[in-house]
């Protein structure tokens, strides 16, 4: 199992340890406020937040065709499955309702993030 603050699994209701993990050398980062945040949007959403990409190690993210400069790299976002229209619904109006300001939407995930270092109030299509 990975190495985390003491208790930051403890704190949250909705994810378990491994579900933010790189898929390709399992190291997992996550940023505490930002996992707070997705938790208390899950909360709200009233649907299950499954996470099919959170941290990527660089190797894993350069592979996927991402950005050197992609949010996943600091532990700072996360792709959320989608099935279908109100799924994505519910998702989409939870993260803005828990103050995330960047959100991609994807045909069939939502990505999210909360990097400071990049431009907020912004939302884009895959």
């Amino acid at each position: 199992m990975p190495k985390f603050e003491k208790g930051l699994w403890d704190e949250i209701e909705h994810f378990v340890p491994g579900e933010f993990s790189c898929r390709c050398c399992g190291v997992e980062k996550v940023d505490r406020v930002f996992l707070h945040k997705l938790d208390e949007a899950r909360e709200m959403a009233g649907v299950r937040f499954k996470i099919t990409s959170g941290y990527r190690c660089p190797s894993h993210n350069a592979a996927v065709g991402s950005k050197p400069t992609s949010s996943h790299i600091k532990g700072l976002a996360a792709d959320i499955s989608t099935i279908g229209s109100r799924h994505r619904f519910l998702v989409l109006a939870a993260l803005i309702a828990a103050g995330f300001t960047r959100i991609g939407v994807g045909r069939d995930f939502v990505h999210v993030d909360y990097d400071e270092d990049k431009d907020q109030q912004v939302a884009w299509l895959y």
